[in-house]
């Protein structure tokens, strides 16, 4: 009976493994650049600024104390929703505690021309039409929800932690590098991934502990991008390296 032994390395690989690998790579890491710019999109604008800070971070996980929510959605994310007169007064009646006397009479309205074409009934955000939806929201910014971080916790660490164990199984077959090295690499995105999570928390506690976020998303990342820029130059480039010499 004729024995056939798998090749043993990415540069060996068949072509149908090597188009299974890549197609995976590839749509891992065009996913990982619209998760970046998800996050630019949302936490990046929590401070009004673009680009994300530690202040993003602190105010998307912490709060923004000195406000309301509706103020820190109004100088952020929602800031170019309506004109700056129209910004300013409605952060005025918030901090006042959004009377109920005002809403009939003037906000009303205001938010029906400036709001509820997105926040309404139908959309599954909270319908702004409605004074109590709103004074909700005219509230001490306290940040992300208990409830809504624990979702969010369990999801991503659940869903991160499949990405990272295909990519580092697809890694584990690169050559010419040493068993601790591929060993800690491949260690690495779980690691900072584990440390991100926990960091939102502490920074629910406390906002100092907002920048343990951002190097935890930084390491996991960067650690991700080495290992799928590696897989792809083995499969691909180092054998024809390899044939011309």
């Amino acid at each position: 009976m004729k024995t056939y032994h798998l090749p043993v390395g990415l540069p060996n690989l068949p072509l149908s493994v090597k188009m299974l690998f890549t197609g995976y790579l590839l749509t891992i890491g065009f996913g990982l650049m619209m998760a970046g710019a998800q996050i630019m999109l949302t936490h990046g604008m929590a401070d009004g600024k673009p680009g994300l800070s530690v202040e993003d971070i602190a105010y998307s996980y912490h709060g923004n104390r000195d406000g309301t929510t509706l103020e820190a959605k109004l100088n952020g994310s929602m800031k170019d929703k309506a004109s700056p007169e129209i910004r300013i007064e409605v952060i005025k009646w918030a901090r006042e505690g959004a009377p109920a006397e005002q809403w009939e009479s003037h906000f009303k309205a205001v938010f029906t021309e400036n709001c509820t074409l997105c926040h309404n009934a139908e959309s599954g955000l909270p319908d702004f039409s409605k004074l109590e939806n709103v004074q909700h929201v005219a509230t001490i910014d306290k940040g992300i929800s208990i409830a809504s971080l624990t979702k969010v916790s369990h999801i991503h660490l659940f869903g991160i932690s499949f990405i990272f164990i295909l990519m580092g199984a697809i890694f584990a077959f690169a050559v010419g590098i040493s068993e601790l090295k591929k060993a800690i690499l491949i260690s690495i995105p779980f690691a900072f991934l584990i440390i991100d999570v926990i960091s939102w928390w502490l920074t629910k506690l406390n906002a100092d502990f907002a920048w343990i976020t951002i190097i935890g998303g930084y390491g996991y990342t960067m650690a991700s991008t080495a290992m799928l820029l590696i897989s792809l130059y083995q499969m691909w480039i180092l054998p024809i390296k390899q044939a011309k010499q």
